[in-house]
């Protein structure tokens, strides 16, 4: 049986591969301890199991599954989960990785489908069985709670892809977790084939105690609808990630399916033990995390999910807020104001406020944010909840600061070149200044940066927006990078999140923050010796 039967088998398992899958995504690589960050978080939102990484693929990622099973995997958290090639190496090394969780569940796949196994597995049908056979039994003998995935089970003969899971059952496996690897199948499709797998494989139907899940990606656009029609018919675990992100297209979207069955109980009859009121703050702190912004109108975390313009829907939702809205903001952890908050607000008015969004700040934490809110206040009538939630990510939520941004002042227009002077503090505690002429004043600035860090790298995306309306609103940039002097030389990308009422200063602090991220990456052994540069040493 597995750890997780007992919840009830109307409750629906999250499965949440938000660290493994969705750290796929390009330019989403996160370090051990924003992976530690990440997971404390979904603990707190609720989710049932928490699949922490694939261990055997660095050593990195063996520490972060490693010290996340320890810290996180207490006995009243929950299930954490590495993810093993059907290989006996990657086996073990998970093992070693999460046998420390109170919880612990070793998740191993091959691949099925014809295409799989002649071009990638190089693998016999027969093979493949073999294969499943010892493995699955080596996971079961390590760990009480294994999980088995046929890759790109949405394309595998069917009749084959029973004989593969009766296979697991057979050994072990007290998970079914049925991928659509590729995004392909339809939802009517995949309902069928998760019936029918339910119905026909050996020792595996209603009353085994085998929890059957799901695994759908969104290649074409079907991911959390494929998920619903595979609960539909009797899965009840669902794979997942925060904000759908993951290979290409992404995976299942955890607040859609879960919202999907919060909302709609009448229908699925169905629940989940997610904790909902956590979704918007986990969906931001995984945007700011990865450097991968959430688009605007995405369902239920988006900025405008609850964003009312059509003069029809105002009218409506002031009439009666269910004329236009299914669900309510707070349900998701969003909150309308409750202090008006500006400039002359005092310390207490805005801890109670950061209180109600769900953020304990004490002592200097709380003088330091207080500054940076003034600052933001001196600038804007009123600060706004998104406001505060994207001060605090930007205060508390960056990597690790081996060069530090001190002061910026840039000079540009229609008259003369756009020019950029910036103060650093080097690692070695020296402070630097530097100024450069660039095409524009954000141009000028990362060249003035570069003549500091020196740290060469290709700039492969830079992304801008408002968090709130207003010519006064603070602005959000998003940047991503990869080192080297061009995109051929390495296929690691690094993301940086920056939040200032200055746009440029904004710019500034996600450059620095994807610098410091490639730094940690990299090793600190990287860093230029001091002077290399050109910079201009002025002391502390």
């Amino acid at each position: 049986m597995s750890t997780t039967t007992n919840t009830t088998m109307d409750t629906v398992l999250i499965f949440d591969t938000t660290l493994r899958d969705g750290e796929q995504s390009p330019g989403a690589t996160l370090s051990s301890a924003e992976k530690l960050e990440i997971a404390r978080q979904l603990k707190l939102l609720g989710v049932d199991i928490i699949e922490a990484g694939f261990p055997a693929a660095s050593p990195d990622d063996f520490a972060a599954v490693q010290r996340i099973a320890q810290e996180v995997g207490t006995p009243d958290g929950p299930v954490i989960c590495g993810l093993a090639r059907a290989v006996e190496s990657d086996i073990r090394t998970c093992w070693e990785s999460i046998k420390d969780a109170a919880k612990p569940r070793i998740h191993t796949f091959l691949g099925t489908s014809d295409i799989h196994l002649k071009h990638q597995m190089k693998l016999t049908q027969a093979e493949a069985l073999e294969r499943v056979r010892e493995m699955v039994t080596l996971a079961r003998s390590l760990c009480a709670d294994v999980e088995f995935s046929p890759m790109d089970a949405g394309r595998t003969d069917p009749q084959f892809l029973i004989e593969v899971l009766a296979v697991a059952v057979e050994c072990g496996a007290t998970t079914l977790n049925i991928p659509d690897t590729v995004g392909y199948v339809t939802p009517e499709e995949y309902g069928e084939l998760i019936a029918n797998l339910i119905a026909e494989t050996p020792g595996a139907g209603k009353g085994s105690g085998i929890i059957w899940s799901v695994h759908c990606h969104n290649d074409l656009g079907l991911a959390t609808a494929n998920s619903l029609a595979g609960v539909m018919a009797g899965a009840r675990q669902v794979e997942c990630t925060i904000n759908g992100i993951g290979e290409r297209a992404g995976n299942t979207s955890l607040e859609e399916v879960v919202m999907a069955l919060h909302t709609r109980p009448q229908y699925y009859h169905l629940r989940t033990n997610i904790n909902t009121k956590h979704i918007t703050r986990t969906s931001r702190m995984v945007s700011n995390y990865t450097g991968i912004p959430v688009q605007p109108n995405k369902a239920i975390v988006g900025a405008n999910a609850f964003a009312h313009e059509a003069g029809i829907h105002q009218d409506g939702v002031l009439k009666e807020r269910t004329t236009y809205e299914i669900m309510t903001p707070q349900s998701v952890g969003l909150h309308a104001s409750q202090l008006v908050l500006g400039k002359h607000s005092g310390r207490h008015a805005l801890k109670v406020r950061l209180q109600e969004l769900g953020y304990t700040v004490e002592g200097d934490a709380l003088n330091q944010v207080f500054a940076r809110f003034k600052a933001v206040a001196d600038a804007k009538k009123t600060v706004t909840d998104a406001d505060l939630e994207a001060l605090m990510t930007d205060e508390f939520g960056g990597p690790q600061e081996y060069f530090q941004l001190c002061d910026l002042q840039v000079a540009c227009g229609t008259m003369g070149m756009p020019t950029a002077t910036v103060k650093i503090k080097t690692p070695s505690g020296e402070t630097v200044v530097e100024a450069r002429v660039g095409t524009g004043p954000v141009d000028a600035t990362y060249r003035a940066i570069d003549a500091i860090v020196n740290m060469p790298n290709v700039l492969l995306e830079y992304s801008v927006h408002s968090v709130t309306e207003g010519i006064d609103a603070l602005g959000e940039v998003t940047v991503r990078i990869t080192p080297g002097k061009n995109i051929q030389e390495s296929l690691q990308t690094f993301g940086g999140y920056g939040a200032d009422s200055d746009i440029v200063v904004a710019s500034a602090k996600a450059y620095m923050a994807a610098l410091n991220r490639m730094i940690a990456a990299l090793g600190t052994e990287n860093i230029p010796a001091e002077g290399q540069s050109s910079a201009i040493g002025v002391g502390d």
